[in-house]
């Protein structure tokens, strides 16, 4: 609250650190690691909570992840149209402007870490710095 008595809308940080707080606990070392692999590939990356999950932009929208169904998988939507135009095996579905990746477990998380990381940097590389 202000000193006016206003609600401040919380920041896209708090937003995304109140999502990640109301995760079940077996979640959370998933999506960390994600967050992880992704901040690391994108360090220009905008983080805010989008489409009810972490998402991440740089100029435009990129990527959005969260839990699937089970303790530990992770989807991520990689929604700006030029991931069509990267080729990796990762990278699943045949639409138009859209790809997908599903993480069953930690350890597809961590063995994928490098492929996903170029993913990202490619992407940002695409949209224009």
């Amino acid at each position: 609250m202000t000193a006016k008595g206003r609600l401040t809308k919380p920041t896209e940080q708090q937003q995304v650190s109140e999502w990640i707080h109301k995760l079940d606990a077996e979640m959370k070392p998933a999506v960390d690691a994600v967050r992880k692999i992704i901040k690391a590939a994108g360090p220009e990356l905008n983080e805010r909570i989008k489409w009810n999950a972490p998402s991440y932009y740089y100029k435009e929208d990129i990527v959005t992840f969260g839990p699937a169904r089970g303790k530990d998988k992770i989807i991520l939507v990689f929604h700006h149209p030029t991931i069509v135009k990267i080729k990796s095996d990762l990278l699943k579905g045949d639409h138009k402007d859209r790809r997908l990746t599903y993480f069953n477990s930690i350890k597809e998380i961590k063995d994928n870490k490098k492929e996903l990381g170029r993913i990202i940097k490619q992407s940002i590389e695409m949209i224009g710095k």
